[in-house]
């Protein structure tokens, strides 16, 4: 009789099964657990000192930006420009993009946050002139350059303000 030889089952890689490489994982340092640890009372800190103090943050550490009583990087280059906190931030659409809306669509900011090209949460949209249109559009209430407003024009569109 030929005896019949076994394939060896393969046992599946899954999350029941996964274990670190043998050596790689380490348990923490317990610190502050009494005497017999080692790492008891000043929990391998010494006595006082910045470094014995919470908040410090490892070698050369402490405040951020502190540079040990030098005057402070921040503080020695000069202060330039100024920031306009009334600055307006258009979300671009292509004119590319707008073609590829379906046929009849009226173009209005909703009508793109609801076909994806803004962000209903961010700035107002604005028209740039990147690609053709081929069918007559109809936009009203968002911005757009000379160039856009020259090719709604040509392919017998309207914009309404």
């Amino acid at each position: 009789m030929a005896r019949e030889e076994k394939e060896p089952v393969v046992e599946r890689i899954g999350l029941h099964n996964l274990v670190p490489a043998p050596g790689s994982h380490r348990n923490r340092k317990r610190l502050g657990r009494g005497p017999g640890s080692g790492t008891g009372k000043t929990s391998g800190k010494g006595h006082k000192g910045s470094k014995a103090r919470a908040g410090h943050h490892g070698p050369g550490g402490g405040k951020p930006h502190f540079e040990g009583g030098q005057m402070p990087l921040t503080r020695r280059l000069p202060k330039r420009g100024f920031t306009n906190p009334f600055r307006v931030e258009h979300q671009v659409v292509r004119l590319d993009d707008i073609s590829e809306l379906p046929e009849g669509t009226e173009i209005t900011r909703e009508s793109l946050v609801e076909a994806g090209l803004i962000n209903g949460s961010k700035g107002p949209a604005k028209l740039l002139a990147n690609g053709e249109l081929t069918r007559a559009i109809t936009v009203r209430g968002i911005r757009m350059s000379a160039s856009v407003r020259e090719k709604i024009e040509a392919a017998g569109g309207r914009i309404e303000e």
